[in-house]
């Protein structure tokens, strides 16, 4: 218990927060009128990945670079408090980024997400607010909401409204399992996809149009963000990986992920310009290592 308050007071040193967290796991028995908060003791988990790119929604943040992406994350009866950065050793422009360092190393962002999740026996749904802090593009906040069942494939469909930078909507269907590896105790193999729907909200989300007139030269259509507002079937991602148990508490994975588009709006370019403003979706691959302490 005082390492777990030890934890707690370097959290709140680093993000001047209280709450942020994980959806604590669904309980098999039935399901209480009121649901359950979690656990009453406190965890703490450390991590980080070091991956080849950073994409996220399908877009495209590094390139030709390695990522350091480290994380420290708290929960306490269903609160949390978490806060994730980004290191790009290389930084260059992408379709979706604008570096802050050309060339250079940076720690060009930093999130912090806030939530609360309540448990009904297989279901569990969490609410909670995420602030981006990002250098290579507008910064930007998010509320989200998500529903989770603890059965097999372990459905998650959560909605993110943004509501600063890029207002709009995003819907995320996740599934995962994991099957064991008898070749070492505790050992999995861990399997994944996301799929991705964005309704743009704002002004910001209208899409590109081609440079046109018409005969008489009364009408034309400006070759800018002019059109309607973007909405399509976004991006989709495969993922697998292997844990493995290294000591009490300590884990390594192995991970690779294929992230794509999903509809033909998301990956067109008009001109050669992206029909989205954000920028197009493209096919990456995407691969490295993550490792976990848990407390």
């Amino acid at each position: 218990m005082n390492k777990a308050i030890r934890v707690l007071g370097s959290i709140l040193v680093l993000t001047a927060l209280l709450l942020v967290g994980v959806p604590a796991t669904a309980e098999e028995e039935a399901i209480p009128l009121l649901g359950t908060a979690g656990p009453d003791n406190a965890t703490a988990t450390i991590a980080i990945a070091l991956l080849n790119k950073y994409v996220i929604r399908g877009y495209v943040y590094s390139t030709n670079s390695m990522v350091i992406q480290p994380a420290l994350t708290f929960a306490y009866m269903g609160f949390g408090a978490s806060i994730w950065g980004n290191i790009d050793t290389n930084e260059t422009a992408t379709q979706s980024s604008v570096p802050e360092r050309p060339g250079q190393a940076a720690y060009n962002e930093v999130d912090i997400k806030l939530n609360y999740t309540r448990t009904w026996g297989i279901f569990s749904l969490t609410g909670g607010y995420i602030f981006y802090g990002t250098k290579y593009t507008k910064q930007t906040q998010e509320m989200y909401l998500a529903g989770a069942f603890n059965v097999i494939t372990k459905p998650v469909l959560t909605v993110y409204r943004d509501f600063d930078g890029f207002p709009g909507t995003y819907f995320n269907l996740a599934l995962s399992h994991s099957f064991p590896v008898p070749v070492v105790k505790d050992m999995t193999l861990d399997l994944g996809a996301s799929f991705g729907y964005m309704l743009g909200g704002s002004d910001y989300w209208r899409t590109y149009e081609q440079y046109a007139c018409a005969p008489d030269d009364t009408s034309c259509v400006t070759g800018g963000y002019t059109g309607k507002k973007y909405r399509a079937f976004h991006d989709g991602m495969l993922m697998a990986g292997v844990t493995i148990p290294v000591v009490q508490g300590f884990t390594v994975q192995p991970i690779t992920m294929f992230s794509f588009p999903l509809s033909n709006d998301a990956k067109k370019k008009v001109d050669d310009v992206s029909y989205n403003p954000s920028g197009w979706v493209g096919q990456h691959f995407i691969y490295g290592l993550n490792m976990t302490y848990n407390f």
